[in-house]
């Protein structure tokens, strides 16, 4: 069965030549003009992919807010912001409210189709299972790619796709120091490398809900950051 993709932008001719795009590379798609509407047939169904603009007609920041429903449903769902905002100040909060990716729409098609197929790959990279478990245990942290699951303390931890992947190169090689180039191949994404800090930053704090103390992500001046083993 087809992989669905949802679209949610208020430019008709925008939304038109996305949709169009994606179904010649063989996905379903869905499109929707206003947050009301998307919010509504979401809930009830999930997308395997949402592509979300900010601003939607007179709701300036509705895009963020429905991204934020979206990350309640499901913490895993790839979600990607595409929209002609993309000052720091709005990357920085797309990435805040559970966005795995940000693309602006000067991007080219190819460009798009190419961080959305990435996605997908991550995506998928944690969906199959074998009869190995492959759960990382480090301290208190268990971290199963397969299953898209992180522990600690025995309590789970909602990281989106992305953050999966860039806790998982830290963890693969506790103590080892990985700058944001390589957090960024690792999660095989493309942004700049001041998104690859606010995806540390983001994940800090949901480690911290949970552990006020955690320490365990420590940056390396000029280098990049590193899992901190037990006892450093």
């Amino acid at each position: 069965m087809p992989k669905t993709i949802a679209i949610v932008e208020d430019e008709p001719a925008i939304r038109d030549n996305y949709a169009e795009l994606f179904r010649r590379q063989g996905y379903r798609v869905e499109t929707y003009a206003e947050r009301g509407e998307a919010s509504r047939a979401l809930s009830q169904r999930l997308p395997d992919l949402a592509l979300l603009d900010i601003a939607l007609g007179d709701d300036y920041d509705g895009g963020f807010e429905l991204c934020r429903e979206l990350r309640a449903l499901s913490p895993t769902l790839p979600i990607i912001f595409l929209t002609a905002r993309d000052a720091d100040i709005d990357v920085v909060a797309g990435l805040r409210v559970g966005a795995d990716d940000y693309v602006s729409k000067s991007a080219s098609l190819h460009q798009l189709g190419a961080r959305v197929s990435a996605l997908f790959r991550r995506a998928d990279a944690g969906g199959t299972h074998d009869e190995k478990d492959r759960t990382i245990t480090c301290g208190p942290l268990q971290l199963n790619p397969d299953r898209m699951r992180v522990l600690w303390h025995g309590d789970s931890v909602d990281l989106t796709v992305t953050e999966l992947w860039i806790l998982h190169a830290l963890v693969a090689h506790p103590g080892h120091v990985k700058s944001r180039e390589q957090l960024m191949e690792a999660a095989n994404t493309f942004v700049d490398l001041a998104t690859i800090t606010s995806h540390i930053k983001r994940m800090r704090r949901k480690f911290a809900q949970i552990d006020p103390a955690f320490d365990a992500i420590e940056a390396v001046y000029g280098a990049g950051y590193r899992w901190r083993q037990t006892g450093d």
